[in-house]
């Protein structure tokens, strides 16, 4: 077993964890440094939310080791006081306005009186939901809700923050401001585990990502130099229909997969832009029109289908 890593906030070392007789993770590794956002991605039932148990000490592994601060969450409660957590679900009282969630959480955390105020105050700021700390929860946007969840996860001054989901369920702009409030962190030297679902704020805003899939670690490193590694100079080719049956039938028969988005259609080209002015002739040639084609580079969700061994559009 390996030692200790002192340079890591957070350190997972070849963690292994069933439930009966399901394997829930097989020798999972991972290091999460001071400054730094890595998310953790994988498909439904990959044991991110296993793993992110592990990690605030809720769950312990039948084999392998977790370290916070060099320190075992699960048996030391030094280690959980270094670490913030925003689940999922909303940790928040929805009747109790903002300002006074927060305080309650202070209190929580063991800060009283003034403390607790000041210490309200400073998580509101960071994450900018000052002008609503006198609105219940229950009355807010998805986005501020997510916001005052995260704020109730630094109130102690957090050395790692886990996130599960911080956006689900939110507009654009609320994606945009959780995404600004994660950065702050990371340039004040907290260490983020981002367990999400959204490729595409795991590309924007990750140092590092991995990929998890059946319990087991597939794949790590940054975005792009993932992306380079696996598809090179390769381009993705997307195809908007306008619903036309004779279209579908022409794309599926060139190989095209539908898309994530409802009448989109998708392949991997050599020559992206060769491929797209092909497609466009071939289906003139039918009498059709697609309402656009895109060729652009490929993403994290084409590196997903990859991993997880689902179908991937041909090239």
């Amino acid at each position: 077993m390996s030692a200790a890593d002192p340079d890591a906030i957070l350190q997972v070392e070849a963690v292994s964890l069933a439930f009966g007789a399901r394997q829930a993770l097989k020798a999972v590794s991972l290091r999460v440094c001071a400054g730094e956002i890595y998310a953790l991605l994988g498909p439904n039932g990959a044991g991110k939310s296993t793993l992110a148990g592990l990690v605030c000490g809720r769950l312990r592994p039948d084999a392998g080791f977790v370290r916070l601060l060099g320190r075992d969450p699960y048996a030391d409660r030094r280690a959980r006081a270094a670490l913030g957590f925003a689940p999922q679900t909303l940790a928040l009282f929805p009747l109790l306005t903002v300002a006074e969630n927060l305080e309650a959480f202070a209190r929580l955390a063991g800060l009283k009186g003034r403390a607790a105020r000041e210490g309200a105050g400073e998580a509101m700021a960071l994450t900018q939901v000052e002008d609503r700390a006198a609105s219940q929860v229950r009355r807010l946007s998805g986005g501020y809700q997510r916001r005052v969840n995260i704020a109730a996860a630094i109130l102690g001054h957090p050395r790692l923050l886990v996130l599960d989901e911080p956006t689900v369920g939110v507009d654009q702009a609320a994606r945009q401001a959780v995404g600004e409030l994660l950065r702050r962190l990371r340039d004040g030297g907290v260490g983020v585990l981002l367990v999400t679902h959204d490729l595409d704020q795991a590309a924007d805003l990750a140092d590092r990502v991995g990929f998890l899939c059946a319990g087991e670690k597939r794949l790590e490193g940054s975005p792009s130099s993932l992306l380079a590694e696996s598809f090179g100079e390769q381009t993705e080719v997307e195809v908007l229909l306008q619903g036309h049956e004779r279209a579908v039938a022409c794309l599926a028969g060139e190989g095209l997969a539908p898309g994530e988005e409802v009448g989109t259609w998708t392949c991997l080209a050599d020559d992206g832009y060769g491929r797209a002015a092909e497609l466009a002739r071939r289906l003139e040639a039918l009498g059709l029109r697609a309402r656009e084609i895109r060729v652009r580079r490929p993403s994290l969700s084409h590196l997903m289908a990859r991993i997880a061994g689902r179908r991937e559009p041909a090239a």
